[in-house]
């Protein structure tokens, strides 16, 4: 149900099983145990790529190119964070237990749901400027305890959406 090699169409048996879940009650759609589970892992694992991408750029542009400015400093971490996530993804697709071909796995990491990975990188981003005003102070522990509300708003804001897109078409968004 939760096939990598469907992700960018629309099959028949797709449509079959939207239209089979129109008929449960609203409630009923989001109560899916191993949906939530499954979408909970894809979360996770463009976390990961994301936040590693997104906080190394903040701390080596802020370090070693101050002078940017907040706004381009943010842009270029928000860009490493979805290119670090298509790297771990595509890694996880060819060396994983999915075992596809590199062209393959890279056409499926470059296929996720770019509105969760922009999602993901704007609360992450938001939440640490909002805290920290984007500054990277990794002796300072008000900084790490921003970061880790950062990565739990860059978790819950496109886990929904995950799990919609799991249940609504089976398609993994990661």
């Amino acid at each position: 149900m939760f096939s990598l090699s469907s992700m960018h169409r629309v099959t028949p048996s797709q449509l079959q099983h939207a239209q089979r879940l129109k008929s449960l009650p609203k409630h009923a759609f989001w109560t899916c145990r191993g949906t939530w589970k499954r979408a909970g892992i894809n979360t996770f694992r463009c976390l990961v790529g994301c936040t590693l991408g997104d906080f190394s750029a903040l701390w080596a542009l802020q370090t070693y190119t101050p002078d940017l400015g907040m706004g381009s400093i943010m842009a270029l971490s928000m860009t490493s964070g979805l290119s670090t996530s298509i790297i771990l993804e595509t890694a996880l697709l060819y060396w994983g237990k999915d075992r596809l071909p590199l062209n393959t796995a890279f056409n499926t990491a470059m296929g996720m749901s770019f509105i969760s990975m922009l999602a993901m990188e704007l609360a992450e981003n938001a939440v640490d400027f909002h805290l920290t005003g984007g500054v990277v102070a990794l002796q300072d522990p008000k900084f790490w305890g921003a970061a880790m509300l950062s990565v739990v708003a860059g978790y819950l804001v496109p886990l929904p959406w995950n799990y919609y897109q799991l249940r609504r078409w089976g398609k993994a968004c990661h």
